[in-house]
């Protein structure tokens, strides 16, 4: 079985033979051996951007730099991922970052001005870099044989005839080139003639077969410039002490995270939090140690520990410039902490504060039941029933000097005080009659009757609001139910007066319209439309046209007679 060195050489000799991803597929394999290895994610990053999958090698060069935060070569690799991705104002400041461990780094320099170059002219507007395809199709255009000529790295193709020809035949039809972009020859040679030879680093004869290589040099071509070694390939000798010691470092902590992990899975915190304990000590810059010392500690209930804890975490991710995920899942638990501590303002606060950072549906649900909670608590401590007795006379002084507005909020605050008390939202229904709030005052007549449902006055108060609004027949219906309930008859006389008005105002109604009139209106209103469809209402009707006095038997029955005090309403059934 090979070794990860072993595999890493078969992928350095692959890549330097221009088979990417043999090179890629060696690369993987070591990977899977040494998953701590920075040097492998760093070259099979260097093997992802050759086939330009630059998605894939920007997460070997993240990892690459996660593993070896001060090895500049990393972000030289970032770097010129996001470059291929377009992300240019990132690409600046990953080979900024990068210059901050190496400032006398060649290829740093280099990546930065190009990203500089081409971040400007996309702020500008122009093709630059950003359009690329354009770039590429215009790059074999004009005098391209003499242009390679002149290059010392690209002169040398034009030895092999088959080189010559792919040209030509790209200049004839630059779609073509999609046929040749195997062959590194013609994407070097269109880097070059984009302005972008410096891209690729290597030689003419690294991008030959022995076979594709001449036998002699011309002497009507320029002397080829020596190589230049930008170390495409890393090996490990490049690594210096105080990395390596950093990347042992980290994976001690990573073996020790696991075994906290197992610990805190099996519930033996305990164990768990010595497990993390010792990651942290190992590598304090990784938000996830800190992040499960504070759970181990909120299992353990020592939910002050585990604020202390996840404040550090959020220290340290700031600092390290963690994914806010982490963030927000500290900020999360800080939340959760604070609730268990039956602490809800500062609960509250941190579940904001973490869904601003990431909105997480479990925070956000843990939110809104904490401030409902939170409403109902404050809504509990406010109950007194003896102010909302004095706030209720208050409002009742005020309603009779005709002061609705202000007795309305007094009326509101005894609801506050004293929410079970029917007579409250009764005496705010009459207040919010006088001011025309007719739908307001309705719904308060319905409060009051779901607490009290003989409270006469509520079904009086409402008839009177629903006939403000024309809405003869619910008035009625308000009517018989006030009728049903005011046993003693202590409300007969303003019963009947609400009755008689809403009755005259119907008869009034319909004498300004025709009974076909009345029917065309009845067949627009949805309510009416129903109770004309009913089979039963209409065989009553039928019955009533033959024989009126069969009218008398139906009133008897309470929907019924809702059905027909509607279809008076309306001007479908006259009295009379």
């Amino acid at each position: 079985m090979s070794t990860a060195n072993e595999l890493k050489a078969k992928g350095n000799e692959a890549f330097a033979a221009g088979n990417h991803t043999a090179a890629i597929d060696f690369f993987s394999q070591a990977i899977e051996l040494d998953p701590t290895n920075h040097v492998l994610y760093s070259n099979r990053s260097a093997s992802q951007s050759s086939l330009k999958k630059y998605t894939e090698a920007l997460a070997d060069a993240e990892k690459t730099v996660e593993l070896m935060p001060a090895w500049a070569k990393g972000y030289s690799r970032k770097g010129a991922a996001l470059f291929g991705l377009q992300e240019y104002a990132l690409a600046v400041a990953t080979y900024q970052d990068g210059l901050k461990h190496d400032p006398e780094s060649a290829l740093l320099k280099k990546g930065l001005s190009d990203a500089e170059a081409a971040l400007e002219q996309e702020k500008d507007g122009g093709a630059g870099y950003g359009d690329f395809a354009n770039q590429m199709s215009n790059a074999f255009q004009g005098d391209v044989l003499a242009k390679i000529m002149a290059n010392p790295k690209t002169a040398p193709f034009l030895a092999d005839p088959e080189f010559v020809r792919k040209v030509r035949d790209i200049q004839a039809n630059p779609e073509n080139m999609s046929k040749y972009m195997d062959d590194q020859r013609i994407t070097v040679a269109m880097f070059t003639l984009m302005g972008m030879g410096d891209v690729f680093a290597k030689g003419a004869d690294d991008f030959m077969n022995d076979a594709d290589k001449p036998k002699t040099q011309s002497t009507t071509q320029p002397k080829p410039a020596p190589k230049a070694e930008p170390e495409v390939m890393e090996t490990e000798e490049e690594v210096p002490e105080e990395d390596k010691e950093a990347a042992t470092k980290k994976t001690q902590a990573a073996e020790a995270k696991d075994k906290g992990n197992a610990a805190y899975k099996a519930r033996q915190f305990d164990e768990a939090l010595v497990q993390y304990n010792n990651a942290i000590e190992l590598d304090s810059t990784d938000i996830t140690l800190w992040n499960n010392k504070a759970a181990v500690y909120f299992e353990m209930g020592k939910y002050d520990e585990c604020i202390e804890a996840a404040e550090q975490a959020i220290e340290v991710g700031r600092e390290y410039r963690a994914d806010y995920k982490h963030i927000a899942k500290a900020m999360g638990r800080i939340g959760t902490a604070y609730s268990k501590k039956d602490n809800l303002d500062k609960a509250i606060e941190f579940y904001n504060r973490s869904l601003t950072e990431h909105r997480a549906a479990d925070v956000l649900t843990k939110l809104r039941a904490l401030e409902k909670l939170r409403k109902q608590r404050e809504e509990d401590e406010y109950l007194d029933d003896e102010k909302g007795n004095a706030a209720r006379e208050r409002g009742n002084e005020l309603f009779k000097a005709a002061k609705f507005a202000e007795a309305q909020a007094e009326y509101s605050e005894a609801i506050k005080r004293s929410p079970k008390d029917p007579r409250n939202y009764a005496n705010r229904a009459a207040c919010l009659t006088k001011l025309i709030a007719l739908p307001d005052a309705i719904k308060d007549c319905d409060k009051c009757v779901s607490l009290d449902p003989t409270y006469v006055k509520a079904y009086t108060r409402k008839a009177n609001a629903l006939f403000l609004m024309r809405e003869y027949a619910e008035a009625l219906d308000a009517v018989e139910e006030a009728k049903l309930h005011d046993k003693e008859k202590k409300n007969a006389a303003e019963i009947d007066q609400t009755e008689y008005k809403c009755y005259n105002a119907i008869t009034e109604q319909n004498s300004r319209q025709t009974p076909e009139q009345a029917i065309a209106r009845a067949q627009a209103n949805p309510k009416i439309a129903a109770v004309l469809a009913n089979p039963i209402m209409q065989n009553i009707l039928q019955q009533m046209q033959s024989d009126p006095r069969a009218a008398r038997e139906h009133l008897k029955n309470p929907a019924i007679a809702s059905n027909l005090r509607k279809l008076i309403a309306a001007g479908i059934v006259r009295m009379g």
